[in-house]
């Protein structure tokens, strides 16, 4: 079997993947809320808005603080001359070869989390499907965008 790939993600990942999980949280917490308004409005059972309760609370657990710190440890990057191999997951790793020659266009993306932290994913579409290498530094990412690009004889039209 092939030894997993040897470049690592930003680890400033985990705080840009804790934000966002915090801000989706939100949502769950606003429900609760509702809940334990409802109950109080127009005899909502209170045992539903404890239950919402408990599920705000471990599910903010898991996926602010859990989650984020296991993707970064998985998430493994390389690039070859003739492929690009990836690996990401948590409880199942999935480790993928991109082919050059099936690199189709290849671009950074930036959304505001991760320009808060200085960070872009660099996205490889091929024919079947796209595959992204998330928060890396913008010099890394850059560089990796070109480096593809180059590689996979992408014209700069299309990057």
């Amino acid at each position: 079997m092939r030894k997993p790939p040897i470049h690592m993600i930003s680890r400033d990942a985990i705080k840009a993947w804790q934000i966002a999980a915090f801000l989706y949280e939100l949502i769950i917490w606003v429900l609760m809320i509702v809940g334990f308004v409802l109950h109080f409005l127009v005899d909502f059972p209170l045992w539903i808005a404890f239950i919402l309760l408990a599920v705000s609370i471990i599910s903010t657990y898991i996926s602010v603080f859990l989650i984020p710190n296991l993707r970064w440890k998985r998430w493994r990057y390389e690039v070859f001359e003739q492929e690009i191999y990836i690996q990401h997951g948590i409880l199942i790793v999935s480790r993928t070869l991109i082919p050059m020659i099936r690199v189709q266009h290849v671009e950074t993306k930036q959304g505001p989390i991760l320009k808060k932290f200085n960070l872009a994913s660099v996205s490889i579409s091929t024919a079947a499907t796209t595959h992204e290498i998330p928060a890396l530094s913008n010099e890394i990412a850059s560089d990796l965008r070109d480096k593809i690009s180059s590689l996979a004889k992408v014209d700069e039209d299309d990057v």
